[in-house]
């Protein structure tokens, strides 16, 4: 079987990295550290929800959640309406694919900050206007598509780009801060940078990020993830935990998973498991992380035989939604050049 280029490896690692810790946090999520060792002791694998899962209950082991399922919807966004993002289409999108969770049975349904803009944005009130509350992290876990569709040597651009997903839901400093550097990580992955290389860039973009939608939460995300870097060097993931924070805040779970990605040394497998197992949010912190590290390792960064599992569980064709976003990236670098 032929190399795939590394460009395409990238985005494929990318959106694996979102389905690996997505999944392998699923039994984890909302449980505490603790209540975490007590029923599956260390996570080391994909393993299904205890009975009675408040979330996850009835998912096997290796499925995916909101988090995977939100991102290729948005993949599949962005590929439809090349050139511009429309809002109502994605409201309705996701509104759509609420309803099909329901009738599953499901209980991972839209965030408090998505549903609420929602809601808005339906009843009549401007898309400028419904995300002006949001600073969950749901736009950061879902933004892989954008960083793998934006190339990475305008961080202004970037965050453009970043700005305009995040409007309806999450429009708010915190938000678009925390979403803007983990898109410049991914975007400047597929660029065939690791992550430390990424982390200055993913900063500025952060710093950027902070000046755009309305003046709310956090006003320094960038130093928050510096933060958790920072912890993350020199200390322990129940270090990281218990000074970040794992709660659905972005300056918490969103700079929780740069630490948990430089507590791994960048290894996407190795990202997954320590989400899994850092309490609270623990998928969309894995989600973030194996997205970023992903984007910085490849596909072939991860044991062969957890990707395989990943795609079969879920039944995913993550190659072709790759390669059509990089065909979107193509476009906008030649834009960009002319």
């Amino acid at each position: 079987m032929a190399e795939r280029p590394q460009a395409l490896d990238r985005a494929i690692g990318a959106l694996a990295g979102v389905a690996v810790g997505d999944a392998l946090g699923m039994p984890s999520q909302t449980f505490p550290r603790q209540k975490i060792a007590e029923t599956y002791g260390h996570i080391t694998d994909f393993v299904a929800p205890c009975e009675g899962h408040p979330v996850s209950h009835g998912l096997p082991a290796a499925a995916i959640t909101d988090d995977t399922e939100q991102t290729l919807l948005l993949a599949r966004l962005l590929v439809r309406s090349p050139g511009r993002f429309d809002d109502l289409e994605w409201a309705r999108t996701l509104i759509a694919w609420e309803a099909d969770v329901r009738e599953r049975g499901l209980r991972d349904l839209l965030g408090p900050s998505t549903k609420r803009a929602f809601e808005a944005l339906l009843s009549g009130v401007d898309a400028s206007e419904t995300g002006r509350a949001g600073t969950t992290n749901g736009a950061a876990m879902r933004v892989a598509p954008v960083a793998i569709v934006t190339p990475s040597g305008s961080v202004a651009a970037l965050v453009d780009r970043v700005e305009e997903a995040c409007r309806v839901t999450h429009n708010t400093r915190e938000a678009i801060a925390a979403a803007a550097a983990v898109a410049m990580v991914v975007s400047r992955g597929v660029d065939g940078a690791d992550f430390t290389s990424a982390l200055p860039a993913a900063l500025e973009a952060a710093r950027e990020g902070a000046r755009r939608g309305a003046p709310v939460g956090e006003s320094d995300m960038a130093g928050r993830i510096e933060a958790a870097l920072d912890i993350a060097a020199h200390g322990t993931e129940a270090e990281l935990a218990r000074t970040i924070g794992t709660s659905v805040a972005s300056r918490e779970s969103v700079a929780a998973a740069f630490g948990v990605v430089r507590l791994a040394g960048g290894d996407p497998w190795k990202a997954a498991v320590i989400a899994a197992n850092i309490g609270d949010d623990t998928d969309t912190i894995g989600a973030i992380a194996g997205a970023m590290a992903g984007a910085c390792s490849g596909a072939a960064g991860f044991p062969r035989d957890k990707l395989q599992r990943i795609v079969t569980v879920n039944r995913l064709d993550l190659e072709e939604l790759a390669l059509a976003l990089l065909d979107l990236r193509r476009m906008r670098t030649v834009e960009a050049a002319g």
